[in-house]
């Protein structure tokens, strides 16, 4: 029988809210069991692996469901434990529509680093040159400062009337391109360049430079400069609560409480470029394997984005020991490098990396939230898990 699962309520706390507005974060679960693709058997399946993804789904405050993909030079394996809905016992699919959180942020700077390609813009751009109209205290920050989260800018998600109207309307329909007055009374935290604050403000000021320098809406940038090149059809950027069907069902999961279904319980309209970007395992993959690796940049500005700052993570970290580059992060595992990004938003933990030479990939997806400030030993457990995979993915097959 189909566990009873709520659906959403209007009481989440003003913090579960702010994370979710920004992708950053902010029932025990059904048996555990592999999908089609991850039966038992499956030629080339890792049982260690299956057995691994189970456990995790069967923790008491762990996902309801959760889909690891592993691509090599074309081929894919999946792995699925649990359920992507607990009403119907459906189970995650490679093609189900899902919330990538704050991978929007590498979406984002996609955009960017191919307008710098092109002549558009350049990482030395500041924001008093292509957003003159933003606070006089900003304006020596670059773009470079701004995908690397050295800019010192305020973040918007944190402000308490931010926070105020989120609490009174989870499904409010902010205007993104606004999002920055929340904090426009505010002097940077640091002089741009000296320190590492993951911030939603990076990434929604990298969308605003980009328009500037193009006279053009940030979704059709993406349309042209990412979907289109890289195939994605069912990838998108909506700014209002309803997902995509089908989709991969996403749990506040508080034991003993039943998990509640959260999946349509926020507008996305609040995260934009920082986090709004819905799409599906197998389109995840393949915007990870061109954005991180060589695919869609010229070797020269590659080596930007690749210009690494040790010790600064993701947010929630990644695999291994990580490092920020532009809109990307080094995941050092003991087995070997890859290129990604990570993301966590109500009902949702994500995951997307890649090999520097794109030929291989692993998305990983939960559905339900963790980070180092929710529920940070299902964190430490997913990213153990997560090396295992990336090991499986590095190793000569």
């Amino acid at each position: 029988m189909p566990t009873r699962v709520r659906r959403h309520r209007t009481g989440l706390s003003a913090a579960a809210l702010a994370a979710a507005a920004l992708g950053t974060l902010l029932a025990p679960a059904q048996a555990a069991g592999a999908g089609p693709a991850g039966a038992g058997g499956h030629p080339g399946h890792d049982e260690r692996l299956q057995r691994q993804l189970e456990r995790l789904v069967a923790q008491e405050d762990g996902p309801p469901g959760a889909i690891a993909v592993l691509t090599r030079y074309g081929r894919t394996q999946v792995y699925t434990a649990g359920v992507g809905d607990l009403a119907t016992g459906r189970r995650p699919d490679l093609d189900d529509h899902m919330r990538v959180a704050s991978i929007a942020k590498a979406y984002s700077g996609a955009v960017a680093l191919r307008l710098v390609d092109r002549g558009r813009l350049s990482l030395d751009d500041t924001i008093g040159e292509r957003l003159p109209a933003l606070p006089a205290d900003w304006h020596a920050v670059t773009l470079r400062e701004l995908l690397q989260h050295t800019s010192g800018l305020p973040d918007f998600s944190a402000d308490p009337e931010f926070l105020r109207i989120l609490q009174a309307d989870p499904r409010h329909r902010f205007d993104p391109r606004t999002l920055l007055g929340f904090v426009a009374d505010e002097p940077l935290l640091f002089r741009p360049g000296t320190l590492y604050e993951y911030s939603n403000s990076d990434n929604i000021a990298v969308a605003l430079m980009a328009e500037a320098a193009t006279g053009r809406r940030y979704e059709e940038l993406l349309e042209e400069l990412v979907y289109r090149p890289l195939g994605l059809r069912e990838t998108s950027l909506p700014l209002g609560y309803r997902l995509p069907r089908p989709f991969l069902h996403g749990y506040d999961v508080s034991p003993p409480a039943e998990p509640e279904d959260v999946s349509e319980a926020i507008g996305a309209s609040g995260v934009w470029a920082s986090g709004g970007i819905v799409s599906t395992p197998r389109e995840l993959g393949a915007f990870i394997r061109g954005y991180g690796g060589p695919a869609l940049l010229s070797e020269a500005t590659r080596k930007e984005q690749l210009t690494f700052r040790p010790g600064d993570s993701s947010e929630p970290a990644g695999p291994g020991t990580n490092a920020a580059g532009l809109a990307v992060y080094r995941y050092s595992t003991r087995c070997g490098v890859l290129h990604g990004h990570t993301g966590n938003f109500p009902g949702y933990t994500q995951l997307a990396a890649t090999t520097p030479d794109g030929t291989r990939s692993l998305t990983f997806s939960i559905n339900t939230q963790t980070s180092k400030g929710n529920k940070p030993a299902l964190l430490a457990r997913l990213r153990t898990v997560e090396e295992d995979f990336a090991c499986a993915l590095l190793k000569d097959r």
